[in-house]
């Protein structure tokens, strides 16, 4: 795929989040499109958000647990770029009909590291060492294609369906808690709404992060000291409306709320 097309297309998804208008499927156009194309047009994506004036603050890691893959129809990870314009803090009101189009909450695990790690050969022993702490996390994901109708090279141009997420409120070491096991509980409105366990995301959290610094070196890009990692979500995506309010607790981690306006 030509730069020029990945600009235009890089560009109109852009401009379909700033104008709450989904767009239809790039994988739908009749043109060939890969993976490397999609990423490569949501570097374009992220370079207009940059020339904006947000700041990058993080990756996230999305279509880990078999619930979301299965839901979505899209049967391997993915990566996005978190900025500053992305995170709201536990309790704070999130203004989704004002930000978003389609959006769907999910309860994650926040790795919040203090070294750099730089892939490839990274294992999960490195992924721990690098770990300041862990927390809870909301991600509220959002797609700029029409209906959700996604295929992977849709998702990763679209930087991974990111829309906006949210940290808990307390910080663990990652060695003081189980990462495979923790079990998480969601509640939406005040009723329970899904379990999982950490074992949902690739088996582990940490294999997630591990994914994902191995597959960005190999385009030469670091997880940075500082950045805050969303390892994919352990539960099955939710749709959220204004008025909605969601909370999630991890067993030996802490909770995390959200309410929707």
């Amino acid at each position: 795929m030509d730069q020029i097309l990945i600009n235009e297309l890089g560009d109109e998804l852009y401009q379909a989040m700033l104008n709450r208008e989904a767009v239809s499927p790039l994988t739908e156009r009749g043109f060939a499109i890969g993976i490397d194309d999609a990423y490569h047009i949501s570097l374009r994506m992220l370079e207009r958000r940059l020339a904006a004036g947000e700041k990058i603050i993080g990756k996230k890691i999305g279509v880990t647990s078999k619930a979301v893959q299965n839901m979505l129809g899209v049967y391997q990870p993915d990566f996005g770029y978190l900025t500053d314009a992305m995170v709201f803090n536990s309790g704070e009101a999130v203004p989704i009909s004002q930000r978003l189009m389609q959006p769907k909450a999910e309860g994650e695990i926040a790795f919040i590291l203090k070294k750099d790690l730089i892939g490839p050969g990274v294992t999960n022993a490195d992924v721990l060492a690098a770990t300041e702490c862990v927390m809870p996390c909301f991600e509220i994901v959002d797609s700029r294609i029409r209906d959700w109708k996604i295929k992977i090279e849709d998702t990763v141009a679209d930087n991974a369906s990111c829309g906006l997420f949210v940290l808990g409120d307390t910080a663990v070491s990652p060695r003081q808690v189980d990462l495979v096991t923790c079990g998480m509980l969601v509640e939406k409105n005040g009723q329970l709404l899904s379990t999982g366990a950490g074992a949902a995301a690739l088996g582990s959290p940490v294999n997630c992060v591990a994914w994902l610094a191995n597959t960005l070196g190999r385009f030469g890009i670091p997880l940075k000291a500082g950045e805050v990692i969303l390892s994919g979500s352990l539960v099955p995506l939710e749709p959220v409306k204004a008025g909605d309010f969601m909370r999630v607790e991890i067993g030996g981690i802490g909770s995390a709320s959200v309410r929707f306006t």
